[in-house]
């Protein structure tokens, strides 16, 4: 394992730790890098040690204690320094300061991109320049994102601590579409798919810590199913390949499989969820040996489960007229187009490839091109305009 591959691991336990005893967010991070510059030193001479997470923790811990002490001014500086010297032996194998950084991070009083910008620095130690270049924002203003959101904690006093049982279902959620948010920022675009990597990382994390949060796993299902096809989904030209085109032998079936059976043990409690719902559906498209074995009517049952927001219909619409034809899935997609979903490119891209089915070449490349003036990525583009050349020269 690399130093970088232990740092991954290993940042957001060691921080976690640090906050819990100084209750310094600032102090924590700074011991925590100079820890890991320790390491970065020590390792290659010294070699490994059998538990690097417990040597990080100490090394950091040791940094604060003597930071503390050149500082203290204050009997408050003075407990702090009691505190980390009492705690000689970490306890590193429990796992619950990560729970409480997790719940902090994600708290329902901060913005959701605070809440996405902090977890990111502190539980996933991406670097505020790495966060700023995922987000397409200046370093400055991600700097100052994250200075807000820890001052918020501070003066807003939000508890470092998992909530209490009767709070979960409340804060829960909050943690689930954060890691969601991270995932598809990431499986969105090749570029940043660093931030997928890391929500799944995160949510396997939650899910250790979570055993019986259903959505938790469900959560984790729904990412490894839809990571599961990742190579797949662009062309050599940096194309998007659509799901029925995909080379499914390609696909990931070590992760196809743990997802379902994530999910299925999370459906075998009796309280599904959302993201368990989205995981079916997932897995109903990755367990498909073929584009035409599809349980298309069993996707739109599932569809039918979810709240019905504006893309969840234009969803089930799609998969009821996968299921009972072109004309029906048309007529569905027509309905939205006066609704809140105008102007959102996979509306007319849908509307376009139904009427692609239904060989209506001319309302179809007049679709596309739509579509076209409405697409938000690179990958986007180059599929739309090849759908428009195949279109434009049958109209």
């Amino acid at each position: 394992m690399t130093l970088e591959d232990i740092y991954r691991q290993e940042w957001g336990q060691v921080v976690a730790t640090l906050i819990r005893v100084t209750g310094d967010w600032e102090l924590a991070e700074e011991c925590a890098q100079e820890a890991f510059a320790a390491a970065l030193q020590r390792w290659p001479v010294d070699g490994v040690p059998d538990r690097p997470g417990a040597w990080l923790t100490t090394t950091a811990r040791n940094r604060a204690v003597d930071w503390l002490r050149r500082e203290a001014v204050g009997a408050a500086k003075l407990r702090q320094v009691a505190v980390l010297e009492d705690d000689q032996d970490p306890p590193y194998d429990v796992p619950d300061d990560r729970l409480r950084l997790m719940f902090t991070c994600c708290h329902p009083a901060l913005a959701m991109e605070a809440r996405v910008a902090l977890t990111l620095r502190t539980l996933a130690g991406l670097s505020t320049a790495e966060i700023a270049r995922a987000f397409l924002v200046p370093e400055t203003t991600m700097s100052k994102r994250l200075t807000r959101a820890k001052q918020k904690i501070q003066h807003a006093r939000i508890p470092y601590r998992v909530p209490p049982a009767h709070l979960l279902p409340q804060r829960t959620p909050a943690v689930l579409a954060v890691l969601y948010l991270l995932f598809n920022e990431g499986y969105s675009d090749v570029v940043r798919t660093n931030l997928s990597g890391e929500a799944i990382r995160l949510a396997r994390l939650l899910v250790q810590l979570m055993p019986s949060e259903p959505e938790a796993a469900g959560l984790l299902a729904l990412m490894l199913l839809h990571d599961a096809r990742r190579d797949t989904r662009l062309a050599d030209d940096g194309a998007l390949v659509t799901l029925d085109e995909q080379d499914r032998s390609r696909w990931d079936h070590g992760r196809i499989k743990e997802g379902v059976d994530l999910l299925e043990s999370a459906l075998d409690r009796g309280a599904p969820g959302p993201y368990q719902i989205q995981a079916a559906i997932a897995a109903c498209h990755a367990t498909a040996r073929t584009a035409g074995d599809t349980d298309w009517p069993q996707i739109a049952a599932l569809y039918s489960r979810l709240p019905q927001t504006p893309v969840v219909t234009l969803n089930r619409a799609v998969a009821i007229g996968m299921a009972d034809g072109p004309a029906v899935g048309l007529r569905l997609v027509q309905e939205l187009a006066e609704g809140p979903l105008a102007g959102y490119h996979l509306l007319p891209a849908t509307r376009a490839d139904f009427l692609r089915r239904l060989e209506r070449w001319s309302d179809a490349q007049t679709a596309y091109e739509e579509a076209l003036e409405l697409a938000t990525t690179d990958a986007e583009r180059l599929y739309l305009q090849k759908r428009l050349r195949e279109v434009s020269v049958r109209s």
